[in-house]
């Protein structure tokens, strides 16, 4: 099985996402590792990216994904598939892979933003997530008030791993 955690950036998806497979005893993968060099510059100047942009790392996305389940490998994967769009690309098969959305106000990301430290995402586009974000309707939910902590132990019972 595949669990990606989806939502904005700064949601707590590489955090939750990590403590989640460390729980799980899966491995666990950044999507943001996989951006072309051209994406993070632009991130970092402020600048939101596009949909010509994302599909270069989306493709990489769904590798992954692909190559995780030929080798019949678990994992959790940290990625932001703010579009429906987006998430039916990188799922290609969706009865073995699980998307949560990691949801919580801008105002509560925003705080977490600014606490963040080396991180590429420029928090000056946050916004612009939330306008790109089509909250899914076939993923779990997860509140992220609580403590990353928190956030996985509910989520391991939710999925009933």
């Amino acid at each position: 099985m595949i669990v990606i955690l989806i939502g904005a950036s700064g949601a707590g998806k590489t955090t939750v996402g990590g403590i989640l497979a460390l729980r799980l005893g899966w491995s666990f993968h950044d999507a943001d590792d996989l951006h072309p060099q051209h994406n993070i510059e632009k991130m970092r100047r402020g600048m939101a990216l596009t949909d010509d942009d994302r599909r270069p790392w989306l493709g990489a996305v769904r590798e992954l994904v692909e190559r995780c389940l030929a080798e019949n490998r678990n994992a959790v994967i940290a990625c932001s598939a703010l579009k429906q769009a987006y998430r039916d690309l990188i799922n290609p098969d969706p009865a073995r892979v699980r998307f949560v959305y990691l949801k919580g106000s801008k105002e509560l990301i925003a705080q977490r933003m600014a606490r963040r430290r080396d991180h590429f995402f420029n928090p000056h586009l946050l916004q612009s997530q939330f306008d790109a974000l089509e909250e899914p309707r076939d993923a779990i939910t997860a509140d992220i008030s609580g403590t990353p902590e928190q956030i996985a132990d509910s989520l391991v019972a939710v999925l009933r791993l």
